[in-house]
């Protein structure tokens, strides 16, 4: 009789999930053709994106007036930066932004694009957050995917699982040179995004990536869709 008197007490003592608007993973790319300086570069952009007077006010209008968020780099392995924390205000938000502009990165080697998409999958399953919306915020510079799981079939359980998938292509970081995939919006359309209102906001430059963030966190915190760059599967 030991063990269900001990399995009761857990089940009696479990913490349950809380609600939440959106459970939000920023999927950001790590793999080889990112340098350190990059990295870093992305970090700070979303970390000031998270901390924005106008992020903070569309969490601040939805139901639940939070969102839960963590943020994850990919390449070949995918590495947990600042785990799932719950954003309602801006204490909560610089708290983020502070853990995400400090721990070395851990994430290294070529593309892995499906095994990313769907340890994003997981971690949203396995969180303590009930959101009324679940995305994964995926960017890039790049639409190959060396190993690991095909990129459709990773969405295609992904979507299945109700799990949007919106995303962020980065058309080229030192534009001196032209960009290696010129049509990586489209790609992306094609390809990658899916799920419920998925859409993708294109990043032109390194210098337009702070903006093209701090657009499309805005839009997946409010559950808007951009008029002019909607792409929906």
């Amino acid at each position: 009789m030991r063990f269900p008197f001990l399995l009761s007490i857990l089940i009696a003592t479990a913490a349950p999930a809380q609600d939440v608007e959106l459970e939000l993973v920023l999927l950001a790319d790590a793999s080889g053709s990112i340098s350190e300086a990059e990295i870093r570069f992305q970090r700070e952009g979303y970390a000031k994106a998270m901390t924005d007077p106008s992020v903070l006010a569309a969490i601040s209008d939805t139901a639940y007036r939070s969102i839960a968020v963590t943020y994850v780099e990919w390449a070949s392995n995918t590495a947990v930066v600042v785990d799932w924390i719950k954003i309602d205000g801006p204490d909560s938000a610089a708290d983020f932004a502070s853990k995400l502009v400090l721990p070395a990165r851990q994430a290294y080697g070529r593309n892995a694009i499906g095994s990313a998409l769907l340890d994003a999958k997981r971690m949203i399953e396995r969180n303590d957050f009930d959101g009324w919306r679940k995305v994964i915020d995926f960017s890039g510079d790049s639409p190959n995917n060396y190993s690991g799981p095909t990129i459709a079939a990773a969405r295609d359980e992904v979507v299945a699982a109700g799990i949007t998938i919106n995303g962020l292509p980065i058309l080229c970081r030192f534009c001196d040179t032209p960009a290696r995939f010129p049509d990586l919006g489209q790609i992306y359309e094609e390809r990658i995004i899916g799920g419920r209102g998925a859409f993708v906001v294109t990043a032109t430059s390194e210098e337009d990536l702070a903006d093209a963030i701090l657009r499309k966190l805005i839009l997946e915190i409010s559950g808007d869709m951009p008029s002019q760059e909607l792409a929906q599967r």
